[in-house]
């Protein structure tokens, strides 16, 4: 797989990143919608085959103590290879020098990211728009 990587915004195609999540699966998130996510984050990068999107990743951060990484995804296709952990390090190595990096996973997935070194946060706490449907799909709890 020759891949190319790209970490800012020039000529990124909104519909197929949103196309990306949709199949990834990690939701229905309008063009426009990743476009501003994409836009306020401090670090994002996108993988590419062929000039096709695999895959692609953001990080919010503060410049020194914080990172959060999220809206990690790779298509479908392509899962299983080791693409996923190629996104998580390049944005790791984005973020390095932050005092602590964090995300939370979809609920199944955690095995993924202690391969890569996370640990479980025994206080970490969310409000979420919809909260009762987050509690069904594994990821608040009311423990």
């Amino acid at each position: 797989m020759a891949l190319s990587w790209q970490y800012d915004l020039d000529g990124v195609d909104w519909e197929a990143l949103s196309a990306l999540y949709q199949a990834a699966p990690l939701g229905n998130k309008s063009a426009a919608h990743l476009q501003k996510v994409f836009s306020n984050s401090m670090f994002r990068c996108f993988a590419y085959e062929a000039g096709q999107l695999l895959a692609a990743g953001r990080a919010l951060a503060d410049g020194g103590d914080c990172a959060y990484l999220c809206d990690i995804a790779v298509l479908p296709s392509h899962q299983g290879r080791g693409l996923g952990k190629q996104v998580v390090r390049q944005l790791l190595a984005a973020t390095q020098g932050h005092r602590k990096v964090i995300l939370y996973a979809v609920p199944g997935r955690e095995d993924f990211y202690r391969q890569l070194g996370f640990l479980r946060m025994q206080t970490a706490m969310a409000l979420f728009d919809n909260p009762q449907l987050q509690l069904e799909r594994g990821y608040l709890s009311t423990e």
